[in-house]
């Protein structure tokens, strides 16, 4: 395991994500994730099957706000879009335990699929994320793959300062 390598391991990231349980163990499912930088498509597609693009983005504060716009440029996926400003309200804090939130953003492992259609898993470590209610205005949001329709519903919203990871190598689901 290496640490983060300055430029090349920071970079902004939108990802498309739903929550799944395999052999007991609960997880995320990454529908898509766009990145800025083409070095970390690359390496996760290939190391980990995972349906990663290459998007242009932007990330700038603005006061207590930040507006955030994503612009996928790779072609193997679809034209995906968004764009939003959203703002942290309130004191950063561990999601209670059994809440919503907690169920959100505490896993520990994310699933793909390999070439020959095996689950594998990939173990993550990282310290409980430090989350506070945000106010988010989004701007354009066509980010779900076709025939996935958004409810016409304000979103559920939380923010969380960056924060590094450690990420195993993807190995056979059921091990």
């Amino acid at each position: 395991m290496l640490p983060p390598v300055p430029k090349v391991s920071t970079f902004p990231e939108l990802n498309v994500r739903t929550y799944v349980t395999y052999g007991g163990k609960p997880g995320i499912w990454f529908v898509s994730l766009d990145a800025a930088s083409r070095l970390a498509v690359a390496a996760a597609r290939r190391f980990y099957g995972l349906p990663y693009f290459h998007a242009d983005m932007a990330i700038e504060p603005a006061r207590q706000a930040f507006s955030f716009r994503s612009e996928r440029v790779d072609s193997r996926g679809h034209a995906a879009a968004f764009s939003a400003r959203y703002e942290p309200h309130g004191d950063r804090v561990e999601a209670p335990a059994g809440s919503l939130e907690a169920f959100l953003v505490e896993r520990y492992c994310l699933y793909s699929i390999a070439e020959g259609g095996e689950v594998l898993r990939a173990d993550i470590h990282h310290p409980p994320w430090r989350i506070c209610p945000a106010a988010v205005e989004i701007a354009e949001n066509t980010m779900p793959p076709p025939g996935i329709e958004l409810p016409d519903e304000q979103p559920l919203a939380h923010y969380a300062a960056r924060q590094d990871v450690l990420i195993w190598g993807p190995r056979a689901a059921g091990d």
